[in-house]
Order: C-alpha cells, then structure tokens, then sequence
C-alpha cells in the first residue's frame, strides 16, 4: 500500500512544484518592474504601483486566486480562465508584489555613495546599477527571499481551492477509503523540498559573504 500511495502523492507533489517553478519565473522580474514603479519619480505612477501593492499583500491569496478564476466569467461574462493558468496567473502577481518591497528595501538600503562613486567613474545609470548595486541587493535581500520562497511551497496548497490537483488533495481522496497516514506522509514531502531549499539559500548566502556593506 505504501508504495502506491507515494507514486500518487508525488503526482500531487508534481503539479505543485509545477505551481511552485512557474510563480517563480514570472513573479521574480515583474517583482522587480514593480519595485522600479514603486519608486518612481513620477507622483502618479508611485500612487498607482504603491496602491495596487497595498491591495495584493492586504488580502489573502485564496481571495485573488478565486476572483481572477470566477472575477471575468461573472463580471464580465468572459470565458472561464483554464484552472491552472488562473493559479499561475494569481500566484504570480501575488508574489511579485511582495518581492517587489524587499526588492525596494534592498536598493534603497544602498548608501548613495555607491551611486556617486559610479557615476565619479563615468558609468551610466544601468551599469551603475547591474555592476554596483545588483550583487549587494542581492546579499542583502537573501534572507528575506528565502523566506518568501519557502512560504511559497506551503502556498501551493491553496490551489485546490479552485479545482487544481495538488499533494494535499491527492492525501485528503485516501481519507475516503478510510486512511489517514497519506495526509500525514504529505508533510515529508513539504519538509523535504523546504530543507533541500533551506541548504541551498545558505550556500548562496555563503557565496555572497564577500558583500559586508
């Protein structure tokens, strides 16, 4: 029993790390489009990038997940969305929004004299920015990632609200034949893959040591 109940879980495990790589792919550089809007010497594009943050992170995914699945059918009386097209499309934006503040709290965290030491080299702007300054954000928001990165494997659960098969509904459908150690046996995998990323933020925080500043 133990080994048919593994093979199905990993299924599970499968479209989950599918949810968990594609959120990743999309939300790691909007993140930082965000952050740019966010700091913006344009008063209104601040407000508007700032506001539209401020509703993403004070509302709970499921919510997001469930208005942009059902939101155009009902509102606008759209086709429905493909199911796992609105959970990457919901993860996405909802995480883009959050690494887009620590992106910001990184840059800014950056003493303007690394600017003026650039621009005293006669370096533009965008060099200024991916030859000075990007290497230091990075060291110094790496904790704050990891973090967000690990939750996001936990988040992956909530696909399920709109129909989405992942590890925790694959472990619930053994409750109906009367068994309840697959629901149990679901946490090594999130305990595996969390610590495997836990190794692998701590070897990269080692590599960046070298940025002290």
């Amino acid at each position: 029993m133990f080994l048919p109940v593994t093979l199905q879980l990993l299924a599970g495990f499968w479209e989950s790390l599918k949810i968990f790589g594609l959120t990743l792919l999309f939300s790691l550089p909007l993140g930082l489009v965000i952050s740019f809007g966010s700091m913006s010497k344009f008063t209104p594009l601040r407000a508007v990038v700032k506001f539209f943050v401020w509703i993403i992170r004070g509302t709970p995914l499921m919510l997001q997940l469930l208005i942009i699945f059902y939101g155009p059918g009902l509102i606008f009386g759209l086709p429905a969305m493909p199911r796992f097209t609105a959970t990457i499309v919901a993860f996405a934006i909802n995480y883009a929004c959050y690494f887009s503040e620590i992106y910001r709290g990184g840059i800014e965290s950056i003493p303007k004299g690394q600017y003026e030491a650039g621009q005293v080299l006669g370096l533009t702007k965008q060099q200024i920015f991916f030859k000075v300054v990007l290497l230091q954000v990075i060291k110094r928001i790496m904790a704050p990632m990891s973090n967000e990165v690990i939750t996001l494997v936990k988040d992956t659960s909530l696909a399920r609200i709109i129909g989405i098969y992942e590890i925790i509904w694959a472990g619930e459908s053994f409750i109906k034949k009367g068994l309840i150690w697959p629901l149990f046996y679901t946490g090594a995998f999130y305990l595996i893959f969390s610590g495997l990323l836990t190794i692998l933020f701590s070897k990269l925080e080692t590599k960046l040591n070298y940025f002290r500043g």
